[in-house]
């Protein structure tokens, strides 16, 4: 399975941080993170969503076994969101 999410106001550093408290390693200088059964490769750039404003994006190409990813992703997606507001 392969699937791809974007969270806007984190860090890269940040999101690399995440996956490793969900049990990944980082490779490849914070590029890429693997775990047990999956692997998610990390993109970061600036976005204007509104006018003068700026916000990181941190696109997230994770994959794996479906059983592995969706519980990761959900997990993943829960401490974006609160941290990026």
């Amino acid at each position: 399975m392969q699937a791809t999410r974007e969270f806007r106001g984190i860090s890269k550093r940040l999101a690399v941080q995440y996956l490793e408290n969900l049990g990944g390693k980082a490779l490849d200088g914070s590029n890429r993170v693997e775990g047990d059964g999956w692997s998610a490769s990390l993109d970061e750039r600036k976005v204007n969503p509104v006018g003068a404003i700026r916000l990181n994006e941190v696109t997230v190409e994770f994959e794996g076994d479906a059983e592995v990813l969706e519980p990761l992703i959900e997990n993943f997606a829960q401490k974006a969101i609160r941290a990026g507001g």
